[in-house]
């Protein structure tokens, strides 16, 4: 994998983005139940920045490679489901 193209750091953020979505399984509970709010605080900074950085990333990566709207929404959808970055990263940005 070349880390220095857009597809290379589109598949970093994918990962990254979806590890930040996993963690909130951690940081709420610490959160609801047990009153500790600055993990998901930190987490939600963490996350909210990867998602828009991924989404950007999604946009610039279809547009150079041409994708079409259906591959271009699946990728960015992805973001929304729970370990739909690896799948997306699997299934659409290793093949790319």
């Amino acid at each position: 994998m070349n880390f220095k193209s857009k597809l290379g750091i589109l598949r970093i953020l994918a990962v990254a983005e979806g590890i930040s979505f996993l963690l909130f399984a951690l940081t709420m509970p610490l959160k609801k139940i047990y009153s500790i709010a600055w993990p998901n605080k930190i987490v939600g900074y963490a996350h909210g920045f990867l998602f828009l950085a991924y989404c950007i990333w999604v946009i610039l990566v279809a547009s150079e490679k041409k994708w079409s709207i259906k591959t271009t929404l699946v990728a960015g959808l992805a973001s929304l489901v729970p370990f739909g970055t690896f799948i997306a990263d699997a299934k659409i940005f290793k093949k790319n």
